[in-house]
């Protein structure tokens, strides 16, 4: 039983040095806009996964029946997903490949000023290929285009955070 003191006493020292080095959990940043749209307005990919975390920001792009516009609207370009063959084994079978996500995107105001202009954010991941496990692989495909898409949108709001807003007319 003496040892659990000292297990007391080290994760004290630990949690005084994490609290001392100025360690903090992520929070989400102040954004510098009331309201915001997402075009094109469907569920799914990017646009669908910032809409969703953007939560009660989110307006649609024309005036509503209150004739708000929303200050800021994101125009998701293009979003592409692909996959690359990286290397093959000597019967030819896919040994491993390559997942890619490329966004395109741009952020302006209603009024038409562009705030970012077009700018794109591509993301990549390797995965090794076995026809034993093609369904476990094709699993995994589907959860790195997941765990990829979210930081897409991780630093798309990085970049709404750091916005500078223009004078409102």
């Amino acid at each position: 039983m003496p040892w659990r003191g000292l297990y007391a006493g080290v994760v004290w020292v630990c949690l005084m040095a994490l609290g001392g080095c100025g360690f903090a959990l992520r929070v989400d940043q102040p954004l510098p806009f009331d309201t915001i749209a997402v075009t094109p307005e469907r569920p799914g990919g990017v646009g669908g996964a910032l809409a969703h975390y953007l939560g009660n920001r989110l307006r649609p792009v024309a005036p509503g029946v209150d004739g708000v516009v929303p200050d800021v609207i994101v125009d998701i370009l293009q979003e592409i997903r692909k996959k690359v063959i990286v290397s093959v084994t000597t019967s030819g079978q896919v040994r491993e490949y390559e997942v890619h996500l490329n966004v395109v995107f741009r952020v302006r105001t209603a009024q038409g000023v562009e705030l970012i202009p077009q700018a794109t954010i591509e993301r990549t991941a390797s995965v090794s290929y076995s026809e034993t496990a093609a369904l476990a692989k094709e699993a995994e495909e589907a959860m790195l285009y997941r765990d990829m898409q979210a930081d897409v949108v991780q630093q798309m709001m990085r970049r709404l955070a750091l916005l500078h807003m223009p004078p409102k007319p």
